[in-house]
């Protein structure tokens, strides 16, 4: 059996000018990431990441801490869900549904709770099977088709029994599981909401068959933080 280990990116900087960098601590979570694998012998034959900023630094600072350089593919296609592209999108149809849902998304510009509430129900929208065309964003089935595509293409590069590292999004990760096991629609985001920064979905594959072995697990930063007395452990 060989693995593909799903990494969030650590925490990005949320309600800053640039939300697509990784805030201190979660340079952090990577960097105590990183050493993790390394104590626990997990050695990556490659690494795989989408080409958002805070992606490919979770990825550099965790493989900084590997024995040898892992090769290092850059895929987009592991991106973030569009989430803006959705709000501007689907606001009005949301709004015509909802008056308060507009004021939710006001408050979700400086609130994280209340921005997350604007994303669940954009979310659910989206992957309706009645969401109408959106002109300047994909499609729920596109995306899904690029999540599968990349991981394929992960697949297809790895050798028997290796371990690859992928580093993306909480949003990547809910689409990859919900498709592995084959869920429904409107159950999908209920692996988006709770995933953790940095934190690790491992899917097992051979002869291709692939399997959820693990999903949003914590236990080396719960560990780590307990140790270092840091707080490592955080949603965004």
């Amino acid at each position: 059996m060989a693995s593909l280990y799903l990494i969030r990116h650590g925490q990005a900087s949320f309600g800053s000018d640039h939300y697509d960098q990784l805030s201190s601590l979660g340079q952090r979570q990577a960097d105590i990431s990183g050493r993790y694998f390394t104590d626990v012998g997990l050695h990556f034959a490659q690494a795989v990441s989408g080409d958002l900023s805070r992606q490919r630094e979770t990825g550099e600072r965790v493989l900084a801490a590997q024995p040898e350089k892992v090769p290092f593919h850059i895929d987009p296609r592991l991106n973030e869900v569009d989430n803006e592209g959705q709000i501007a999108a689907l606001l009005p149809i949301l709004c015509e549904r909802d008056p308060g849902f507009a004021e939710r998304v006001k408050a979700g510009r400086t609130d994280s709770k209340q921005y997350q509430k604007v994303i669940q129900a954009v979310f659910n929208a989206w992957v309706a099977p009645d969401c109408p065309a959106l002109p300047d964003t994909a499609s729920w089935q596109a995306y899904l088709e690029g999540v599968n595509g990349a991981l394929e293409d992960a697949m297809a590069r790895a050798t028997g029994g290796s371990d690859t590292a992928i580093f993306t999004s909480g949003g990547t990760i809910a689409t990859a599981v919900s498709g592995v096991l084959g869920v429904r629609h409107d159950q999908i985001y209920g692996f988006y909401e709770p995933v953790f920064n940095c934190s690790i979905t491992r899917l097992i594959f051979s002869r291709g068959r692939i399997s959820l072995s693990n999903f949003n697990d914590t236990a080396h930063l719960q560990l780590l933080s307990q140790q270092l007395g840091e707080s490592l452990v955080t949603y965004r």
